[in-house]
């Protein structure tokens, strides 16, 4: 995408949206968060939007690394507009809304990512679908353990005042954690499996970083789940653990694309 006016009056709006988030957190004001999360929704309609608008090419799809990151905030914006309905998460929008304008932005890089026909997409539909939907809660797992490590460090400093009064008690937050990191679990199970289905051989030359990165954050997620389970894990561990499930994920993904479009172009 070039330069053009919608990408930056959303960016501009997700500042805003994110602004928002940080004033009812300070204040504690619970009036305005219905009307927030409604603006996030359709602030992630209206990114998905902008996404179909670029991504569609004629007969093929054009998923570069500035639409793929953009299109996975778009929809961890859905997700989050989605659960902070029905649990208390609005303090995840206060860093998830300026990640998704820089997201916006980042859709005017250019683009060296070869166009995917739209006739070999179609069937990976379920799998790409399924692969977002893992990324997304897991990138809100993620980013809820963050939390949790900054409110655990204020609670060990006995310095509870600011953000941390804002927050839900440490043990909801746990809860809630654990609670989207076995929807995510789920998600990328069934993503691994369906990419074992239509993608044929996934230790492919072309998909084998990918592959083992998604196993191993398969396998990092599942062990922490057990161990919350067998052994009560909680606290540092299960923040510890979250993050490097998500960290493998997401070289997995975006770091794999990145390194094919930008990095080994400059080699060639």
């Amino acid at each position: 995408m070039q330069f053009s006016l919608p990408p930056l009056v959303l960016a501009a709006a997700y500042l805003a949206l994110g602004a928002g988030y940080g004033w009812i957190l300070r204040r504690q004001e619970p009036w305005p968060r219905r009307s927030l999360r409604a603006l996030t929704v359709l602030l992630a309609a209206a990114h998905l939007w902008l996404l179909a608008d670029v991504v569609p090419q004629g007969t093929s799809l054009l998923l570069g690394f500035g639409n793929a990151v953009s299109l996975l905030a778009a929809l961890v914006m859905l997700l989050f507009g989605g659960l902070s309905s029905v649990r208390a998460v609005d303090n995840l929008g206060v860093v998830l809304a300026p990640l998704a304008a820089l997201s916006v932005l980042l859709m005017m890089l250019p683009s060296h990512a070869a166009p995917l026909p739209i006739v070999d997409a179609l069937p990976l539909a379920l799998h790409i679908l399924l692969s977002v939907l893992a990324y997304g809660l897991l990138a809100l797992a993620a980013l809820q353990a963050l939390f949790m490590a900054y409110q655990d460090s204020r609670l060990r400093q006995h310095t509870p005042g600011g953000l941390l009064r804002a927050l839900p008690p440490l043990g909801d937050m746990e809860q809630l954690l654990f609670q989207i990191l076995a929807l995510g679990f789920a998600a990328l199970t069934l993503a691994l499996l369906s990419g074992m289905l239509f993608l044929g051989d996934i230790f492919a030359p072309h998909l084998i970083e990918k592959t083992a990165l998604s196993i191993c954050a398969w396998l990092v997620i599942g062990t922490l789940l057990i161990g919350r389970r067998r052994a009560g894990w909680r606290g540092q561990t299960a923040v510890r653990w979250t993050l490097a499930g998500f960290a493998l994920l997401m070289l997995a993904y975006l770091g794999s694309k990145f390194a094919l479009e930008f990095l080994l172009q400059q080699t060639r």
